[in-house]
């Protein structure tokens, strides 16, 4: 059985795991409104990702025989300034999400609540590879420059991610 605090704990980063969702929906229709059509379809699998990681967490809190508890989710912002800007907002938030998931892990071991630590493991592997892989296209972009020709590649290398992911 999960403490009130570990229950409240992953509860709260369930809700943060659906705000991602919501969020990387919200940017992938920007995008497609934008004609960032390779950044839209990355961005719209990466929603569903989020959504399956807040649905793992969701049922760990469920099979550890505590209740799992949906949280409102914030409005999200709809427009961005650009395409650079919006990656910068994900790396943001997935440095939140690292941060979060981090403070959990410390509070799984303060508790000795041994099987949530093991649990976390992977959570915090996953972040791990969230951070290098919006590096990585925050890289790709400044890279390519924001001329129309520039954005048109970063788009269609942001695409091929999706297949890596």
């Amino acid at each position: 059985m999960l403490s009130v605090k570990i229950q409240n704990a992953l509860n709260t980063q369930v809700g943060l795991e659906d705000y991602a969702s919501h969020y990387y929906l919200s940017m992938a229709s920007w995008c497609d409104k934008e004609g960032y059509f390779g950044s839209a379809k990355f961005l719209y699998a990466h929603s569903e990702e989020e959504k399956g990681h807040m649905m793992k967490m969701f049922k760990y809190v469920i099979d550890a025989g505590a209740h799992a508890l949906v949280q409102p989710v914030p409005k999200v912002p709809h427009t961005f300034k650009s395409l650079l800007q919006l990656f910068e907002i994900v790396l943001k938030h997935e440095k939140e999400v690292t941060q979060s998931i981090s403070s959990i892990v410390e509070l799984a071991l303060k508790e000795k609540d041994f099987a949530t630590f093991n649990f976390l493991q992977w959570f915090v592997a996953e972040q791990h590879e969230e951070e290098k892989l919006f590096n990585t296209i925050i890289g790709t972009i400044k890279m390519a420059g924001t001329d129309s020709r520039g954005l048109f590649f970063a788009d269609k290398e942001i695409e091929k991610l999706i297949a890596n992911k």
